[in-house]
């Protein structure tokens, strides 16, 4: 490494990583010692053999997630590997506590097998409360996380695809009602069809949006029944969405095809949607291009043409980040117990997120800061409400 790196800020910074482990117990004296370690450790031990919920109550599990990568799609950086993924994890870990209060330790794996991963994360998991999956490559990360999520009895969440969905559905929901909009009267074009763009489709038809008024389109164009070359994943939306020819849309084509007339363009694929793609959509749209760190349409350009603009960047207006979501999201399911996230744990956050400024909708604010300490609280007691409504909580 360059001398320079040394005066580098950001090396600076992470210099010995970003986290550490803490008691949380005295450990002065004969007394503590018998208390925290044997032989007083060995009656909580006991008492969980017998009760094995009680880990909940009397380990750190109650208030600890695993965040877990295999570095194949960590950030804009791609397939990086494990240990380049590692201050990304911790910098997750570190937001966990900072605004939901949870502990998380990361946990980066030497492997890129899906059996494996599964094998392995199954095997760590009585050491958590909630696994927290990262930065894993579409489509391995879909089976991934099903398969976790059937196999364990705590909440195993993507944040790839279920945090950026629940923020953009909260968006979208303030949005349309500055513009005095229904949800179900929207047509909706999703520009990318990875995990988050999976993720949105679904977390958008759950809060309300007609699955035959939302178009998915991949680097080959419009998803649609006839194309040959769709995965699994994909084959599903192929058969849950575009009813075009119900309602008078374009049923195939590129994305320019799809815009035509749309009413709301979510870009979640990073590849660049041309100007005149976007001025081909109807009057007073809605633009959220997510892509980080060249959205898919400037701000600059949609702005000429929607009426509403959000980005994944900071530096502008209504930025859509995960930091809004997965800490309450994780608190909340943590606090009730939650044995999975459920669709309406992920809609109630959303809704949470967008009640926050409800009172104080504008243009260039229909999100909550991600700074805002509010917001955390809030999901978090929308889930803890939602899990328990769902039949998923074995806490109070």
């Amino acid at each position: 490494m360059s001398s320079s790196s040394n005066l580098d800020p950001v090396f600076a910074l992470h210099r010995g990583g970003k986290m550490a482990v803490a008691a949380t117990v005295p450990l002065t004296s004969r007394e503590d010692l018998s208390l925290a370690y044997t032989p007083g450790v060995a009656r909580v031990c006991e008492a969980i053999a017998t009760e094995p919920d009680l880990a909940a109550e009397y380990t750190w599990t109650g208030h600890t997630v695993a965040v877990v990568t295999d570095g194949t799609a960590v950030l804009g950086l791609g397939n990086i590997g494990p240990r380049a993924a590692m201050p990304v994890m911790e910098g997750k870990a570190v937001l966990f506590k900072q605004f939901g209060g949870v502990d998380a330790v990361p946990i980066c794996l030497d492997t890129q097998d899906v059996d494996e991963i599964v094998a392995v994360v199954s095997a760590l998991a009585p050491s958590f409360g909630g696994i927290n999956l990262e930065d894993i490559s579409a489509p391995r990360c879909f089976e991934v996380e099903r398969r976790l999520d059937e196999a364990l009895p705590i909440p195993v969440f993507h944040d790839d695809q279920h945090g950026t969905a629940i923020v953009v559905l909260a968006a979208l929901r303030n949005a349309i009602t500055l513009l005095d909009r229904k949800m179900d009267d929207l047509s909706v074009v999703v520009s990318g069809a990875g995990a988050a763009g999976v993720a949105v489709t679904r977390m958008l038809i759950a809060g309300g949006v007609d699955a035959d008024r939302v178009v998915v389109a991949d680097s080959r164009g419009i998803i649609h029944g006839g194309r040959s070359d769709l995965t699994p994943v994909k084959a599903e939306l192929a058969a849950t969405t575009n009813g075009a020819v119900r309602h008078g849309r374009v049923a195939t084509g590129g994305i320019a095809d799809a815009l035509a007339g749309a009413d709301v363009l979510i870009g979640v694929s990073g590849g660049q949607i041309p100007e005149e793609a976007v001025a081909g959509m109807a009057p007073e749209g809605i633009v959220f291009a997510l892509a980080n760190p060249t959205p898919e349409v400037h701000p600059d350009v949609a702005s000429r043409y929607a009426a509403l603009v959000a980005t994944g960047r900071s530096d502008f207006p209504n930025q859509i980040n995960n930091v809004l979501a997965f800490p309450g999201v994780f608190r909340g399911a943590l606090d009730a117990r939650a044995t999975t996230v459920t669709d309406g744990m992920k809609v109630a956050a959303a809704e949470a997120i967008a009640g926050v400024v409800a009172d104080a909708l504008r243009a260039d604010a229909i999100v909550p800061s991600p700074l805002d300490p509010r917001v955390a609280p809030a999901v978090a007691e929308a889930v803890a409400d939602a899990a328990r409504r769902d039949g998923v909580a074995r806490g109070a």
